[in-house]
C-alpha cells in the first residue's frame, strides 16, 4: 500500500534516527517543503567530535531524568540538526514542514519558531507543556502522526 505524504516523510524520520549516536533515545528529524526535502537531521555529537556511543553519557551516569540538565549532554538535538543543515547549505526552511520522531522540547520549539516551520507533525510524545504552548502561541500547527 502506497503511504501517503505524512506516513512517507515520517517514514523517513525514522530512517534518519537510525544514524543517531545518543545512547538514551534516537531520535530522528527531517524539513520538507512543498514535498521536497530540504534537510535531516539526527540527535548526536556535534561533527569532529567524539560520539555518545563512545565517550558515554554524563546524564545516564548522574541518573538525570528526561528532559532535565540537557546542557550535560555533549549531543544536539535532531531538529536542531537538521535547522543548522540546512542554514549550513544555505537552504531557507521558511514556510516548511518539520517531521519529527519525537514531539519537540522548548528549545527545538522556539528554534523552529524562528527558523520560519509552520507545521511539525511528531510521533512519539515528549513531556515538555511550555514547549506546546510556545508553539500555540506562534501559531505553529503540532500534529501527532501514528
Amino acid at each position: 500500500m502506497r503511504p501517503d505524504w505524512n506516513h512517507y516523510f515520517m517514514e523517513m524520520a525514522e530512517t534518519v534516527k537510525s544514524r543517531s549516536t545518543c545512547l538514551r533515545r534516537k531520535v530522528g528529524a527531517v524539513i520538507v517543503k512543498d514535498k521536497r526535502i530540504l534537510a535531516t537531521g539526527y540527535n548526536g555529537s556535534p561533527t569532529g567530535t567524539v560520539h555518545c556511543i563512545d565517550a558515554g553519557c554524563l546524564r545516564e551516569l548522574y541518573n538525570i531524568p528526561s528532559g532535565q540538565r540537557a546542557e550535560l549532554c555533549r549531543g544536539t538535538h535532531a531538529e536542531q540538526n537538521a535547522i543548522v543543515q540546512a542554514a549550513y547549505h544555505g537552504v531557507s526552511v521558511k514556510g516548511s514542514t518539520l517531521y519529527v520522531t519525537l514531539q519537540p522540547c522548548v528549545l527545538c520549539a522556539k528554534m523552529a519558531i524562528n527558523a520560519g516551520i509552520k507545521k511539525i507533525y511528531y510521533k512519539g510524545n515528549y513531556p515538555d507543556e511550555l514547549a506546546l504552548k510556545i508553539l500555540d502561541e506562534a501559531g505553529v500547527e503540532l500534529i501527532k502522526i501514528d
